[in-house]
């Protein structure tokens, strides 16, 4: 069959048509959505695990991005962009997003390498030593004080009970510190602990910057250490924000500033 020439055009018009429709998934008010936003932003969502590509995650992003379109263009009429609160919103919106993606292209360009990780994993494994302790203390403002708590032990006082005056948030459980490596303490308290034999206490008040002490060491055990492999992710994500900070650094130091 041979079309006649206007049905022709027509046919031919909308031929032209059907892509350009294809190309966007909705319009509102005569503003297109393209489909183009709707596939990126799926993409992103199924990058970050928080979904998977399927009708109804489409079909979500779409009423989503209409509904934006709507209110978008309800604060275009009302002006809302040109307010001085906004435009400083906005900039500090630009600066943060441009920001974060030199800082992922930095990245990108030196990732962190497995020697690093490693060796920052051993470096942590010699801080934390091969054992914990288990101890108590009392925590006291004075000397004087501390000494009389240690002639009160002496003399048959328990330790949990003298352990409600301490200072710090152990008192409530008799002084108790829980399972811990030398590390986690100041040198001076990490050294005072590690010198006593099990269920022994200090003979003097070791002082710290935080006042006078009396420490009981309850227990020792083997350090629970875990595999490179356990904590590789942890590690290599502090070393990159290590990384990140030192370039930063660097940037601040070459900028001039008045």
């Amino acid at each position: 069959m041979i079309l006649k020439p206007a049905r022709l055009l027509l046919a031919m018009t909308a031929m032209v048509a059907l892509p350009a429709l294809a190309q966007n998934v909705a319009t509102v008010n005569g503003k297109p959505i393209p489909a183009a936003k709707v596939d990126q932003l799926v993409k992103q969502v199924v990058a970050q695990g928080r979904a998977t590509d399927t009708p109804q995650l489409r079909d979500a992003i779409k009423r989503d991005l209409i509904g934006r379109e709507v209110l978008i263009q309800e604060a275009d009429k009302q002006n809302i962009g040109a307010r001085a609160d906004v435009k400083a919103a906005i900039d500090n919106a630009r600066q943060s997003i441009i920001i974060n993606a030199m800082l992922a292209d930095y990245v990108k360009k030196n990732p962190v390498k497995d020697a690093d990780i490693k060796a920052e994993y051993d470096k942590y494994k010699s801080t934390v030593g091969d054992k914990e302790y288990h101890a108590r203390h009392i925590l006291v403002g004075t000397e004087d004080e501390a000494k009389a708590i240690i002639t009160k032990l002496k003399g048959g006082a328990k330790f949990e009970e003298l352990a409600k005056q301490s200072k710090d948030g152990s008192a409530a459980n008799g002084g108790d510190l829980d399972w811990a490596s030398p590390a986690a303490y100041v040198p001076e308290f990490s050294k005072a602990m590690t010198s006593l034999q099990k269920g022994a206490i200090t003979e003097t008040p070791v002082k710290t910057q935080y006042g006078f002490h009396v420490i009981k060491l309850e227990d020792t055990r083997a350090a629970k250490i875990p595999a490179l492999e356990e904590v590789k992710q942890q590690v290599a994500e502090q070393l990159q924000q290590r990384q990140l900070a030192t370039y930063r650094e660097s940037l601040v130091k070459k900028a001039k500033i008045q």
